[in-house]
């Protein structure tokens, strides 16, 4: 056996997990191999064996499944992964209900199938660390705990209780498994985790699982009992109304959960297989496990990041601007620990800024998540100022003002000078390139963009912006600081609108092109929600503000002017602009948009009735999967168009950035992958098909069907 360590002393059979060449212990088909060679080795020697030891030779317990091999799946291996399943749970089964005490030491995390590996033991021991985490993140990745997760959960926390670790993947610390009776005892190091270990088995000769007593009920009921069944009535329409059909995994867990809670547990095992059989082999699941897993890993180990410079976190940082967004970089700046000057023109401005931080923390305190030292501290590290020479000596300045470029150049200037040796500044710009900005910088190649997004609290991701001039160093100091406030920093090149901006306005402007069309505004509304975005291009548009979107396309238009070109604004751009212009609508913000906001606490918003008669055409022809289409489709458009142009860089960066920059829908994987996940030559096809009859938004050059090829992954 390579993957499993077997050992019989004193009575005592250790099975060790340590997959050679790898951090972290995986169901690879391997392990799945040795895992029936040494369950058969147990049975044989049960005779002589008092007590079974789960263990790990590695710093964490079990890593789960091999997901580099699921990638490599196809539909037509469904059976095959079926017959894999069943056998993994027919080894488990064996060892815990072989009559002998089976204990799980568990030394470090244990995830997905990890905790499955972990529910064989009759008793569990883990290490008391907080760092340490236990779960069942499946979903996450478009799959369900298959392995026996669902069934086992379900049994030992009832239907209800366990919906949030299965269908939500909350995950847990030892100390709340404790709580919750999935782990028996705590241990303070190794030694003492054996030796519980021991003290149990010696205590416990005969031992067996709770579902296989005799007189075993599910906690709180099975579907049977009335008030389960009143919860599950209504659990599937509340789940779709989540997953808009899109995501299978939480329905088939859903569906796992509530059929196994009605027949004995093997049929419930065999039940939970063949939903997992059926998802592994998706598409949904593919793309998801790609992204979530594989590319998220891509970012969080640093692999956009240049090498070779050492790792840094600036100790004080100072923020321009106390709007919404340098309140917001305040706040999570100081939440990390890091030190913050917030300037603005006025210190009640400032002030105001600083209590956004208190508006944020309150009701955690308020309901005893967050004690008041913690709070009075976060808020002591946020010096609101309106003097720039309380800048002095700050390791990092972020300017949040508005999106002026004079503006941006003014207090560049200002506050620049007053960096500390070796410090750098950085601007918070949404669309205007660094590399203009960077002109009122002394120093260049000390100057980069840090794009974060609203709400600054909320939002994971932070955009860096690599100007023309930015320097290597720099680049990986701006990695180094998203990173230390618990956000995902993508890396691009510089451009117009950079990577996210670019992109989103893609979606937002089509969904206006549309409107001009004649194509009415709830079908536009209704297929961005229907393929997976958060909410239609128009509300977005209204969201963001149709004013900041004008102020940008004069900001265009006057940069082309100013290098000697006219730049040609889109449809939809021509839209926007004549519902601020001429209709005066200019907005969530202002009270009216593309949708009506009505000023009754509580009332909802209803779309413009306006937009009907000015823009709607009775004689216009629509389908919902071809609007649908164009909403994902230019995009994915544009997104190979970045990577073609060396705006992004990498394949992870572009679906990352897409789905926690823009809200491209998580089902599909990102950007990037929903182009693979297609196929490249249908999606060159339908692309084309799209450009020929709706312009050329949506034409993919030579190059850029070439980098799409260049890029695609391998498993």
């Amino acid at each position: 056996m390579k993957t499993i360590r077997y050992e019989l002393a004193d009575g005592i059979a250790t099975l060790t997990f340590d997959e050679p060449g790898s951090p972290v212990n995986t169901m690879c088909q391997q392990w799945q191999d040795d895992l029936t060679e040494v369950t058969a080795q147990v049975v044989k020697d049960k005779d002589t064996i008092k007590g079974i030891i789960l263990a790990s030779a590695k710093t964490t317990f079990f890593a789960g499944a091999d997901l580099k091999g699921t990638m490599r799946l196809k539909p037509e291996d469904a059976p095959r992964v079926f017959a894999g399943i069943e056998q993994t749970k027919k080894n488990f089964r064996a060892l815990e209900t072989l009559g002998k005490p089976v204990v799980a030491c568990l030394n470090g995390t244990a995830l997905g199938g990890g905790w499955e590996v972990a529910l064989v033991g009759h008793h569990r021991v883990a290490m008391d660390d907080k760092k340490i985490q236990f779960g069942l993140p499946e979903i996450t990745l478009g799959l369900i705990p298959g392995a026996s997760g669902i069934t086992k959960m379900t049994r030992l926390l009832g239907l209800l209780g366990a919906q949030p670790y299965i269908l939500e993947s909350k995950l847990f610390g030892p100390r709340e498994a404790l709580e919750l009776g999935l782990v028996h005892e705590l241990a303070s190091d190794a030694t003492q985790l054996r030796e519980k270990a021991l003290a149990w088995i010696a205590a416990n000769p005969v031992s067996q699982q709770p579902w296989d007593a005799k007189d075993y009920k599910i906690p709180g009921g099975t579907p049977a009992n009335p008030k389960i069944a009143g919860a599950l009535a209504v659990a599937p329409a509340m789940l779709k109304k989540t997953t808009r059909g899109l995501y299978p995994a939480p329905e088939y867990a859903l569906a796992a959960m509530v059929e196994g809670a009605q027949v004995d547990f093997d049929t419930a095992l065999r039940i939970e297989s063949r939903y997992l059989a059926r998802l592994i082999v998706s598409p949904v699941a593919k793309n998801m496990i790609n992204t979530f897993f594989f590319n998220l890993n891509a970012i969080k180990s640093g692999q956009s990041r240049p090498r070779d410079v050492p790792k840094y976190k600036p100790a004080r940082v100072g923020v321009l601007g106390a709007g919404m967004m340098g309140a917001g970089i305040a706040y999570v700046q100081a939440s990390r620990g890091i030190a913050t000057v917030l300037k603005d023109v006025s210190l009640d401005k400032a002030e105001h800024g600083k209590a956004y931080s208190v508006k944020l923390t309150q009701p955690r305190v308020d309901k005893g998540r967050m004690s008041p030292h913690d709070q009075k501290a976060l808020l002591d590290r946020i010096t609101p100022t309106d003097k720039a020479a309380n800048l002095q000596g700050c390791d990092l300045i972020i300017e949040a003002v508005f999106e002026q470029r004079d503006l941006k150049a003014k207090v560049t200037q200002e506050a620049e000078p007053l960096l500390a040796p070796g410090g750098f500044f950085a601007s918070n710009t949404s669309t205007l390139p660094i590399s203009g900005l960077a002109k009122a910088s002394a120093k260049p190649e000390k100057f980069i963009g840090i794009h974060f997004f609203s709400p600054v609290d909320k939002m994971k991701l932070v955009e860096i912006i690599r100007g023309k001039q930015t320097d290597e160093e720099t680049v990986a100091r701006a990695f180094d600081y998203v990173q230390s406030l618990g956000k995902i920093p993508i890396v691009v090149n510089d451009s117009r609108g950079f990577y996210t901006s670019r992109t989103f306005g893609t979606f937002v402007m089509e969904g206006a092109a549309m409107l001009g069309e004649g194509i009415p505004a709830p079908v536009i509304e209704n297929a961005g929600i229907q393929c997976g975005m958060p909410v239609g291009p128009l509300a977005v548009l209204d969201e963001t503000a149709l004013s900041l979107s004008v102020h940008v396309l004069d900001q265009t238009r006057a940069d082309y002017r100013f290098e000697g070109k006219t730049y040609l604004a889109t449809p939809g751009e021509l839209l926007v602009e004549r519902m601020v212009k001429e209709f005066d609508r200019n907005g969530r913000a202002a009270g009216s948009g593309f949708y009506d906001y009505p000023a009754e606490k509580g009332a909802r918003k209803s779309l413009w009735p306006q937009l009907k008669a000015l823009f709607e055409k009775p004689d216009t022809a629509w389908d919902i999967e071809e609007v649908k289409d164009r909403l994902l489709y230019r995009q994915a458009v544009e997104t190979a168009r970045c990577l073609s142009e060396n705006v992004l860089t990498t394949v992870f960066e572009a679906n990352i950035g897409s789905i926690f920059g823009i809200g491209f829908p998580a089902w599909t994987g990102g950007a990037m992958q929903f182009i693979y996940s297609m196929g490249v030559d249908a999606f060159v096809q339908r692309a084309d098909a799209l450009a020929t009859k709706f312009g050329p938004g949506f034409a993919l050059t030579a190059q850029v069907k070439d980098t799409i090829r260049k890029h695609q992954p391998v498993y």
